[in-house]
């Protein structure tokens, strides 16, 4: 294929700016640069390029999990792993479990470790009981309530928030100014995506204080919409195990290392191509499959359906990439009193 000028001279910028210093992750030269060294995925504007780096920068809040080593670990049987399909997605297993669909916005606040974990728990009421039953955990009770977790909007541990949930519990909540449930986050989204007509984002919210009550107008007490789970674990042991419990129980909360590439993924089989780490990100595994050739898995991400491909992402699978396989977490609800 011929190379337009147009294009050419922004490759050309691209490499030469890359030669002198390290690129801005936002701009229009990165983004060609990435395309320009790989094909298994297309990168695209996300984010406004006015976008701060300080909210960039706390998209990403998994904190070091040394608690993950200790979490029993799940196993599964060499006979069901040989019986796996080539490719799985849950939303035709679970056909009447709608929040397999959903995409949450974690807004300005360093929430993904909050976030992957309700979604996959909520998620997980529903395949449990085989689509019968319905409850939608609140993101904002486990970012304000949860001391054990971490620092809230300034990071948190994955495996600390399932604990939480075993142990103490989580109330329903929606998304911001739904009014859906007892506790709906309470951070707004903001303009971090294109276009839209949201507020700008700053990437300086401060995590909502602990409130162990219901917002007006619901009408069950918050100590009573509470529900739990009954057994946290961590699958080990390779993309085989983890195939196995999203087959067999939904989805997965995962922790990877975002680089700067990322930010600007449209669609195809992500693999790191350029730029720094930022730092740690959790998120919710769906499924997998192959595409192209390139084995992924189907992930989940909490930055607004206006970002990547509706707000999922596709990520090479089977060689513990950017670490996406070294940092699972799971558990089973209590369904009693759903």
């Amino acid at each position: 294929m011929a190379v337009t000028p147009v294009f050419g001279a922004l490759l050309f910028t691209a490499f030469a700016t890359a030669a002198m210093s390290p690129l801005h992750p936002l701009s229009d030269e990165f983004i060609v640069l990435i395309n320009s060294k790989q094909n298994s995925w297309k990168a695209g504007r996300n984010f406004p390029l006015s976008t701060p780096l300080a909210h960039i920068r706390k998209l990403t809040g998994v904190l070091k999990d040394d608690m993950l080593l200790t979490l029993p670990v799940k196993e599964h049987d060499a006979d069901l792993i040989a019986s796996l399909p080539e490719s799985f997605d849950p939303r035709d297993k679970w056909p009447n479990c709608p929040t397999l669909n959903e995409i949450r916005d974690q807004g300005s606040c360093g929430s993904c470790w909050a976030f992957g974990a309700v979604e996959a728990m909520t998620d997980r009421v529903c395949t449990y009981s085989n689509g019968t039953k319905h409850f939608h955990f609140s993101a904002e009770d486990m970012l304000s309530c949860c001391p054990i977790c971490g620092l809230g909007c300034n990071g948190g541990m994955p495996s600390l928030a399932w604990e939480y949930w075993k142990h103490f519990g989580l109330v329903s909540g929606g998304s911001y100014n739904s009014t859906q449930g007892c506790q709906p986050y309470e951070i707004p989204p903001c303009e971090h995506h294109v276009p839209g007509n949201r507020m700008p984002c700053n990437g300086d919210s401060k995590t909502p204080k602990c409130v162990k009550k219901c917002e007006a107008g619901y009408d069950v007490e918050y100590g009573k919409d509470k529900h739990y789970g009954k057994h946290v674990f961590s699958v080990r042991g390779g993309e085989d195990h983890i195939k196995a419990e999203l087959y067999i129980n939904g989805p997965v909360e995962g922790a990877f290392t975002v680089y700067a590439d990322l930010l600007n993924y449209k669609s195809g089989v992500y693999s790191h191509t350029s730029g720094d780490a930022l730092g740690g990100h959790a998120i919710k595994i769906l499924g997998w499959g192959v595409e192209n050739g390139k084995k992924y898995w189907l992930i989940a991400n909490s930055w607004n359906s206006d970002w990547g491909d509706n707000g999922f992402f596709k990520i090479l699978r089977g060689e513990d990439h950017c670490g996406i396989e070294s940092s699972i977490v799971a558990g089973e609800p209590a369904l009693d009193g759903l």
